[in-house]
């Protein structure tokens, strides 16, 4: 018994996988490492801090919630958390109701090293896709909408 020959719609399929492991995480790592090095080298932050402070800004709003979103224990999370509270970066707020849980979130300066860093990362991205032509950043938009599509619950 033959198998039946894959439909054109499979095939294209094929290539969309190929061409995503093929190019866009070779991408993302890059974007990852330039986040990295600019928090690293311009501001002297680890890259743990700087994914604390980011997940903060998410809503992540306890050393709790901080270490499930990070993969991490709860411990660690919380010694992050110290050094970024002694650096003025993270505040913590008492719950008056229940004493146990503790908020955190972030200090305007730490909001503003956010700023800066997504703010350099934006630029050096901008610089790295600058020789594309309009039709190609075109179908890079038309390809990032289309993933938005499929990553939205």
């Amino acid at each position: 018994m033959n198998s039946p020959l894959p439909s054109s719609h499979d095939e294209t399929l094929r290539q969309a996988v190929d061409a995503f492991w093929e190019t866009f995480l070779p991408f993302w790592g890059r974007v990852r490492a330039q986040i990295r090095q600019t928090a690293a080298e311009q501001f002297g932050m680890s890259e743990e801090h700087f994914h604390i402070l980011r997940h903060i800004r998410k809503g992540h709003h306890s050393v709790s919630a901080l270490a499930d979103a990070r993969h991490i224990s709860r411990a660690a999370a919380s010694q992050a958390v110290d050094a970024l509270v002694e650096k003025g970066l993270v505040s913590r707020t008492q719950n008056d109701a229940d004493r146990r849980h503790i908020f955190l979130d972030l200090t305007p300066a730490g909001a503003a090293l956010l700023d800066a860093i997504f703010g350099q990362t934006r630029r050096w991205m901008a610089e790295v896709l600058a020789p594309l032509a309009d039709d190609d950043l075109n179908t890079f938009i038309d390809a990032m909408t289309a993933l938005k599509k499929i990553n939205t619950p």
